[in-house]
């Protein structure tokens, strides 16, 4: 992909922010021994029998898990610049599984009409998924270098 200097800083800025983004909200989870997404599970709109069912006492120990070093890991990747397609893809998927939990359709919160950050939070990570933004000031180059 042929981008000028301009644009490929401003896709570094713009990953660089959303990996703190994710990070930050990752680790206060890890960090934070009472916390749990039993709640926001239990009270999902759509689909209310699938998430209920994450939220069963079976369930929640891995989902919080993966919720929590999702977060911080898909984090870790968009500022790091390493694996950012498959963190991405991971990243918007998890993303969805949020918006869907907190929908009530068509209103995905209460100042919101069908879309909400959750929705621009996974676009945004299937353009860097697309665009494979860690090749641009990130060390996806290297990595890849070295393995192939």
């Amino acid at each position: 992909m042929n981008l000028s200097n301009s644009v490929k800083i401003m896709l570094f800025l713009l990953r660089l922010a959303m990996g703190w983004l994710f990070f930050y909200a990752g680790i206060t989870k890890i960090l934070n021994p009472a916390w749990t997404s039993a709640g926001y599970l239990g009270a999902a709109k759509t689909f209310p029998a699938f998430y209920s069912w994450l939220a069963s006492s079976s369930m929640i120990p891995v989902v919080d898990f993966v919720n929590e070093w999702g977060l911080t890991l898909l984090g870790v990747s968009l500022i790091l610049g390493i694996g950012v397609r498959l963190s991405s893809i991971l990243g918007a998927a998890l993303m969805i599984l949020y918006y869907l939990a907190a929908l009530d359709f068509p209103y995905p919160n209460p100042h919101s009409y069908i879309v909400d950050e959750h929705i621009i939070y996974a676009l945004v990570l299937l353009f860097f998924a697309g665009v494979r933004a860690g090749r641009f000031i990130g060390l996806d180059p290297r990595i890849s270098n070295k393995i192939g």
